[in-house]
């Protein structure tokens, strides 16, 4: 599997990154807050584009044995990195910096680009691979970041209300009952993923607008970058080299688990800081940060990890 990658991505990425400027334009120029888009993403827009992607793809034992995987891989990586960085930070910013270490912008960063590098089988065990770390960003990512601020049952409730997991439900039952989904919804549907990356990326921007200078803690970006672009790749470089060598695997997952390991920070650590009101601005900045880094980093890491895993 051969990628032009330095002429296939610098497209997309910055397409991505001009999103968050028109965030930023609209925070400052139209005084928009970005707290209700938030909300309006984590409970209608994300459960909608899960749940047409699921019905599209037609859930497998094997597909969700691959979320299933990343689910476990990240909350585990958050449990990590709550338990190392515990002593060296506060509770708000312990629980925020947890939740950024089990997850990457995978959604509104990554698919777009699995889309330009995959073909059609590729982008659906990517997207099953995807939905593992998003159920953590609502189930177990989620409720480590509320526990930074409410109490074990206040954190449960606020999972209990989040509707991305019985949209996933919803999918599965769908799926296994054989329910055909009516075409007019079908393509009623179709506007959701577009719309989930364009505003996931703008809110970067809108929060950034509202930002000072005061916001920015070098110890907190740099415990983001060590995470995002030292742990992940390390990790899913492994596990690819892992797979090959035991049950073997094709290169199209290969490629999805690795775009999964080099993606910059969510920009879900944003929306459910938002949510939370545990420091979004701090969690802005190092998400624009490592996403300003993403042309540079994405392209190089995904050269070496693909010579690496001897894919090319």
């Amino acid at each position: 599997m051969q990628f032009d990658l330095g002429a296939t991505l610098i497209a997309p990425l910055w397409m991505l990154l001009a999103f968050v400027g028109l965030g930023w334009l609209c925070a400052r120029r139209l005084a928009i807050d970005p707290r209700p888009i938030a909300t309006l993403l984590i409970y209608i827009i994300a459960p909608l584009t899960f749940f047409r992607g699921l019905t599209l793809g037609g859930p497998t034992p094997t597909y969700l044995l691959l979320t299933l995987g990343t689910f476990v891989t990240a909350s585990l990586v958050c449990l990590l990195v709550q338990r190392l960085i515990r002593p060296f930070f506060p509770d708000q910013e312990v629980a925020l910096l947890a939740f950024s270490g089990g997850t990457g912008n995978t959604g509104y960063f990554g698919l777009p680009i699995a889309m330009v590098l995959l073909p059609p089988e590729g982008v659906t065990l990517y997207l099953f691979c995807l939905l593992g770390i998003t159920l953590y960003e609502f189930t177990v990512g989620f409720y480590i970041s509320a526990r930074g601020q409410f109490s074990m049952r206040q954190s449960l409730v606020k999972i209990c209300r989040l509707p991305l997991i019985y949209a996933f439900l919803a999918a599965l039952l769908t799926s296994g009952m054989g329910i055909s989904i009516p075409g007019p919804v079908m393509n009623a549907l179709d506007v959701f993923p577009a719309s989930y990356t364009l505003l996931g990326m703008m809110i970067i921007g809108m929060t950034l607008g509202r930002v000072s200078i005061r916001e920015v803690d070098a110890r907190f970006i740099g415990t983001c970058f060590i995470v995002r672009y030292g742990l992940w790749p390390l990790l899913v470089g492994v596990s690819v080299l892992v797979l090959q060598a035991s049950v073997g695997i094709p290169g199209e997952l290969a490629v999805a688990l690795l775009l999964i390991g080099v993606v910059p920070m969510a920009a879900n650590v944003v929306v459910v800081a938002m949510e939370l009101s545990i420091r979004p601005e701090k969690g802005a900045i190092a998400v624009l940060l490592t996403t300003l880094a993403a042309p540079l980093l994405i392209p190089l890491y995904l050269s070496g990890l693909l010579w690496l895993t001897g894919m090319t």
